[in-house]
């Protein structure tokens, strides 16, 4: 009899898996119990991006798994994987599906040396920090379950739309294992199935709270982006003359020039007129959103609880009664082709009728304000916006985005640094974006170093630095000698790359004049860095400090 199981090496099986849940780039740093697995992606059809550091690549991987539905970050054992804590935190916080990949000693050589480079406490350390940071983990120590293993765990990545783990010891990854039956795509978890009768009594509860409302507003949340649940509801805000507001962390999940669309809601933070919207409103849809102190303005928001309707994956409530066994899908399916009579669509006031932010006199010396609007004057649909924590992303708030989708921060996790590398992430994702990365000098001091993979792999992002001389939102907060940096001349980084243009920007038209010639520089990274007054903020972020200012002396 002829034995027509086919084999295939553990870490071929890897890169097939990853090319089936939609990668074509993995981020990564070599080291050498990765070096195996790497060379073997070099010689795949899958694209290797080293960068500088590690949690410059798991920063790539995270705003790339934003836009393209799934990343992957590659490191070595110990060093390399405990730098992607950070990183993968934030992608779990934020729910970004990435998948972290770490090479491991041997399973062999660990019995025989149990003293091997990079191990910290114990062979299974890292695997238990990662079990913090993940939604399903794995060790390929058994060859047998190998391939099953990675299965689930890139099948509980794509499920849940969080990071995944897999450790993969450096003599086990070549080892040949009959392939798995059916592996042409990535299998799904078991659903939990919704309890048709409790979906029943919530969609009849919505529809007299919709009925009874005047003036109802939908706030699109992060999980709705995530599961590509968008559409829909804008549809039904479409036919129901309902307005579409986003918090900060979903900014972008609406094309901001929408008739529909009233901004970015975040407490008292936000426009004026979009917090009176939102908490005037008689019956709040916060759909998919994650009621984190940062999109809620840092406690500033006021809503009443009882006009909350409030669905993400964890809850389905109106007000204070709660709805059990109900899938948030299947419930956002059924509202979205909810019947109930069109609204006036006279109560709210969108976005795009607003009026426009000062421009500043030309001459005059650039402020936060003024460059925002300014940059504001400049984007179109083929920019992305990165931000950075602080007012790269506070200022941001008002910025009209005129393509969904194309803003992306880490405004809920809040970690310094993700900005420069994140564009790294999203002109791979999705070679039309021009991005243009929003970062103050500190978070620039962190990770600003990973400009130079822009150089090597022939990107051209165009980098805002922000220069206020230091740690500015913490300066709002508490002041002290520990909130100053030491002063960098961000602009002579071109002469430490060979490579790049950039310039000092003092005042507003220099800004507008150099924004405009970067937009048009396509052959390399711009960096613009621009001069601000040492205390000189947005006024959401002034608010925001004032906030924070109140909980640190109490």
């Amino acid at each position: 009899m002829t034995n027509n199981t086919q084999k295939v090496k553990i870490s071929d099986y890897l890169i097939e898996r990853i090319q089936a849940a939609s990668a074509d780039h993995v981020f990564g740093v070599p080291g050498d119990f990765i070096l195996s697995w790497m060379s073997r992606v070099e010689k795949s059809s899958l694209r290797l991006i080293t960068t500088s550091d590690e949690q410059g690549a798991g920063f790539a991987a995270d705003s790339y798994a934003r836009l393209r539905g799934f990343g992957v970050v590659a490191v070595t054992y110990g060093v390399g994987g405990l730098k992607l804590a950070n990183s993968t935190a934030q992608a779990y916080a934020e729910e970004s599906p990435v998948l972290v990949i770490s090479g491991a000693p041997g399973v062999k050589e660990r019995h025989l040396h149990p003293m091997i480079h990079h191990k910290v406490k114990s062979y299974d350390s890292q695997l238990r920090v990662f079990q913090e940071l993940t939604c399903a983990q794995a060790t390929l120590t058994d060859p047998n379950t190998a391939c099953s293993e990675i299965d689930r765990v890139i099948s509980a990545i794509i499920k849940t739309n969080r990071p995944g783990y897999i450790e993969l010891p450096r003599d086990v990854e070549g080892i040949e294992v009959d392939r798995p039956v059916q592996s042409t795509r990535t299998p799904l978890l078991d659903e939990p199935h919704t309890d048709q009768a409790a979906l029943e009594e919530l969609l009849a509860d919505t529809t007299k709270l919709l009925q009874r409302a005047k003036t109802p507003v939908i706030v699109l949340g992060i999980q709705l982006v995530r599961f590509g649940l968008v559409e829909p509801i804008i549809r039904m805000a479409e036919r129901l003359s309902i307005p579409v507001a986003t918090t900060t962390l979903s900014k972008s999940a609406i094309n901001e020039m929408h008739p529909n669309f009233i901004g970015v809601y975040s407490g008292r933070m936000s426009n004026k007129t979009v917090s009176d919207a939102v908490e005037n409103s008689d019956c709040v849809m916060m759909l998919g959103v994650l009621m984190s102190d940062m999109d809620m303005g840092i406690y500033t928001a006021h809503i009443d609880p009882k006009k909350i309707l409030h669905v993400t994956r964890e809850r389905l409530a109106i007000g204070r009664h709660r709805f059990e066994h109900i899938q948030p899908t299947d419930f956002i399916d059924r509202l979205s082709k909810i019947e109930v009579l069109p609204k006036s669509a006279d109560y709210f006031t969108p976005f795009s009728k607003l009026e426009k932010p000062l421009l500043g006199n030309p001459a005059d010396k650039i402020s936060t304000a003024t460059l925002f609007a300014r940059l504001g004057e400049c984007l179109d649909e083929s920019c992305a916006v990165i931000a950075d924590p602080g007012d790269a992303l506070f200022g941001s708030i008002d910025l009209p985005i005129q393509s969904s989708i194309n803003f992306i921060s880490s405004a809920f996790y809040a970690s310094l640094g993700f900005a420069v590398p994140g564009a790294i992430g999203v002109s791979f994702a999705d070679p039309s974006l021009r991005p243009i990365v929003l970062v103050g000098d500190g978070a620039f001091q962190m990770t600003g170093v990973e400009i130079s993979v822009a150089v090597r792999y022939g990107l051209s992002p165009i980098v805002i630095v922000l220069n206020n001389d230091g740690y500015l939102t913490e300066r709002l907060i508490l002041e002290g000698q520990y909130n100053d940096l030491t002063p960098w001349n961000y602009s002579g980084i071109t002469a430490l790359l060979n490579s790049g243009y950039s310039t000092k920007i003092t005042t507003n038209q220099q800004f507008t004049d150099e924004l405009i010639a970067a937009k048009n520089r396509t052959e390399s990274f711009t960096l613009l860095e621009v001069m601000l007054d040492r205390l000189d903020c947005s006024a959401a972020l002034k608010r925001l400090g004032e906030q924070l200012n109140k909980i640190v002396k109490n």
